[in-house]
């Protein structure tokens, strides 16, 4: 078997661009490479999303998936940076994808202007190494964490409410130190809130700089887990309260009754693979 041909050498203009990682202890050379190398789904280009695909695409990210059915509203704008007045009733992905070129011509990125469902979710998910999900609304990102779940790809997952905030990182195909199964979306959230429960941005409000705090900590979390330095977010939930200026962490673990790889999900492919 032949070996794998060696990737291409950074051109001066990417060594110039990238010298700030480059010379980054838990990055250099090499992780620049990870991350030249790698393809992240973006689900939802809006608070979350812009900054998200702004500093991914100012990374070098090799190329960024952006999956979004919206357009480009006035209201948008207070938080949703990535986008200008001029830009209103286009296409968030496509106008996204644009931005992308604009920042930096060595990322590719592709719009999707759909709005994901169970039936396709899997299969563009299985198309990209990472996936970071922002969508706004509870359907979608259990759609997501499913799909992330059977095509083994890590998930970042961040909300955002009026003050708040919330981010953590999914690996559930994966096992932790202590030989258990690494928690799923659903160990954290069993099963959607009833309708109602968490009013949409148009009715409550949300502050915008809080929305880029939280996407920016979402590209963090994706370059980590392209990159792999540091302890990153599996089993623990990252909480904002932009109010009082609180950050804290939560741990959580697996719940053997969680329908992904529960003790009955896991003894039921254990008997399917006799």
């Amino acid at each position: 078997m032949s070996a794998a041909p060696e990737p291409p050498p950074f051109s001066p203009e990417e060594v110039e661009r990238y010298a700030r990682h480059i010379v980054l202890r838990g990055v250099g050379g090499p992780g620049q490479r990870k991350l030249r190398e790698a393809r992240v789904l973006a689900v939802g280009a809006g608070g979350l999303g812009a900054p998200l695909i702004q500093y991914l695409a100012a990374a070098g990210v090799g190329e960024i998936g952006i999956v979004d059915d919206d357009e480009v509203s006035l209201s948008n704008l207070q938080r949703q940076v990535l986008y200008a007045t001029a830009d209103v009733g286009r296409p968030k992905a496509q106008v996204a994808a644009e931005a992308v070129a604009r920042l930096n011509p060595h990322v590719r990125a592709t719009p999707h202007v759909l709005r994901l469902g169970a039936d396709e979710a899997r299969a563009l998910v299985a198309g990209y190494d990472v996936v970071a999900d922002g969508s706004d609304n509870f359907a979608t990102r259990y759609i997501v964490s499913d799909a992330c779940f059977f095509e083994r790809r890590p998930l970042v997952t961040a909300a955002l409410g009026a003050f708040d905030g919330s981010l953590t990182v999914l690996r559930p195909y994966e096992s932790g130190n202590d030989g258990r199964p690494n928690p799923t979306y659903r160990c954290l959230f069993p099963a959607p809130p009833p309708e109602g429960f968490a009013p949409p941005c148009a009715e409550i409000g949300v502050l915008g700089a809080l929305a880029g705090v939280l996407g920016s900590m979402m590209a963090l979390e994706t370059i980590r887990e392209i990159v792999g330095f540091g302890e990153g977010l599996v089993g623990r939930l990252m909480l904002v309260d932009a109010l009082d200026m609180r950050v804290e962490t939560l741990r959580y673990a697996w719940d053997p009754a969680n329908p992904l790889n529960g003790e009955a999900a896991r003894a039921a492919a254990d008997a399917g693979g006799r």
